[in-house]
């Protein structure tokens, strides 16, 4: 089947859907009232060091304080310089050489202390979206993606793309920029680079250096919080980043983005023009191409397997909880057998849905309990498998004698349920409701209570939402009729259709 990158444009949100063999694997969403920041990079000022955990907040000028973490300082600002290559900038998979240095391997050599101070105006480029009540994670790393390369002025390095693997290939696009490029900044090599003639590679590195150029030259400008440089809508960034030869089509429904992403593929991949296309059906796109229904599955918390098992995916604030059922699923052979088909279908499952929700963080997965201890192996290495077409880093611990695989995925853009959905006003975040009978039982109980200090005798009007009202007169009729034998009042039962289910009043008064 086709792999096509799918653009739905609207003055309000930008949506991208990329399909890879009939499937929605990834969904970038933008919208007007809350756009992305990753990317960004900002003049911050540093607000307060905190030496005890390693970390500066900073003013980058946004409603929340930034983090900064000593890992993600530069050397240059304590006067020596890190080599240090971000492997995941734009998504590109790349060779570190062996002289080059982690962040992670040396950082604890120079102390945040010595390499900040407060009011001090700092150059930092946005690498992780507030979440939650956190704000965005910065870092001093800069890196500017372009069609080809990445530009990363940290470092004098030269990566290029694991994607690529012809050696004589590799070679040349190595050789080839580092011919061209300034001794001090070192460059990464993109997947879309591979048969680029050294023009377009020579055009593109000027074009990056003309643009760090203007960066450092308004970070002079000024000394407070200030946005230098803001990274391309998601439609232009999806036609750098996402369409490769491995995508047949392009298609938008938007003749202004047509024409911007015309252009951009004109002047960066000109062989690809042919596949960009506009869409003028009357169908809405998503509509055309089964994305809405792919959508409205990745916001349910149950997902259905082919076998007729499912799995149950929970979100919480400190991680993501998912668990495998065998369901109506009852196999042909033995027990254990039923069990692994279901666990090896359901990671499959699961790994696409990960991608497709962008869901981060630590993740704990509960598979149906396997006796073997060969069915586990096979299970955990099946998901390392599945796991290696994300494109976002993970890491996956062996599974547990409980069954449990506990896992990492990098935490970068919000998840899809963070955009498009907010907690329930009915359950406050909750996720669930008091029953129908315990909401009857609260009412007795108040009543009670509230019968010793209202008149002693009368009658009592109980206001409550219509799924209430059956339970009591259906099931609780016995209840009402001792409850007015022993309070001595005639109970009325009322119904408020806009009552919420957990929502009554009850009104005294006299005969």
């Amino acid at each position: 089947m086709a792999n096509e990158l799918i653009i739905n444009v609207r003055p309000y949100e930008t949506r991208v859907a990329l399909v890879e063999n009939g499937l929605v694997t990834e969904l970038h969403i933008e919208r007007k009232t809350g756009e992305e920041l990753m990317g960004n990079i900002y003049r911050g000022k540093v607000v307060r060091v905190l030496p005890g955990m390693q970390a500066a907040f900073v003013d980058i000028g946004l409603s929340k304080m930034a983090f900064l973490y000593v890992g993600d300082v530069t050397r240059e600002m304590s006067g020596t310089k890190d080599i240090i290559v971000n492997k995941d900038s734009a998504n590109e998979e790349i060779l570190i050489s062996e002289t080059s240095s982690r962040s992670d391997e040396v950082k604890d050599n120079v102390k945040i202390e010595i390499l900040l101070h407060e009011k001090q105006s700092i150059l930092v480029q946005v690498i992780k979206e507030p979440y939650g009540t956190k704000g965005a994670r910065i870092s001093s790393h800069i890196s500017i993606p372009g069609r080809h390369l990445v530009l990363i002025p940290t470092v004098n390095h030269i990566g290029v793309s694991r994607k690529i693997e012809d050696i004589e290939e590799r070679d040349r696009l190595k050789n080839l920029v580092d011919d061209i490029r300034p001794r001090e900044y070192g460059f990464i090599v993109r997947t879309a680079t591979e048969g680029v003639a050294k023009e377009k590679i020579e055009s593109e590195i000027e074009l990056l250096l003309k643009l760090m150029s203007d960066i450092l030259l308004n970070m002079k400008k000024g000394t407070g919080p200030a946005l230098l440089y803001k990274e391309v809508s998601v439609s232009v960034r999806a036609a750098r980043d996402l369409f490769t030869r491995e995508i047949d089509q392009l298609v938008i429904d938007s003749a202004k983005e047509f024409k911007i992403i015309l252009e951009f593929i004109r002047t960066f991949a000109p062989h690809l023009e042919s596949f960009v296309d506009h869409y003028k059906g009357s169908v809405p796109i998503f509509d055309k191409f089964g994305i809405e229904i792919e959508i409205s599955r990745a916001l349910s918390n149950k997902i259905w397997l082919k076998s007729g098992g499912y799995i149950v995916i929970e979100l919480t604030e400190a991680l993501t909880s998912i668990d495998v059922n065998t369901g109506s699923y009852v196999g042909h052979m033995s027990l254990e057998e039923t069990i692994l088909k279901t666990n090896l279908e359901a990671l499959k499952e699961i790994a696409y849905q990960l991608r497709l929700r962008n869901i981060g963080g630590i993740i704990v997965i509960d598979f149906i309990d396997m006796e073997k201890i060969a069915n586990r192996e096979r299970v955990f290495m099946t998901l390392k498998d599945e796991l290696k077409k994300d494109k976002v880093k993970t890491n996956v611990l062996q599974m547990s004698d409980l069954g449990l695989i506990e896992m990492t995925r990098k935490r970068t853009r919000a998840n899809l349920n963070s955009l498009l959905t907010e907690s329930c006003s009915y359950c406050e975040g909750r996720g669930v409701l008091k029953s129908s009978k315990t909401i009857c039982y609260e009412i007795f109980r108040d009543l009670e209570k509230e019968s010793q200090i209202f008149y002693k005798d009368g009658n009592v009007s109980i206001l409550v939402n219509p799924a209430i009202e059956r339970v009591i007169k259906e099931d609780e009729r016995e209840s009402v009729i001792d409850l007015e034998k022993r309070l001595n009042k005639h109970i009325i039962i009322a119904v408020d259709p806009n009552f919420h289910l957990e929502q009554y009043e009850l009104d005294f008064y006299e005969n």
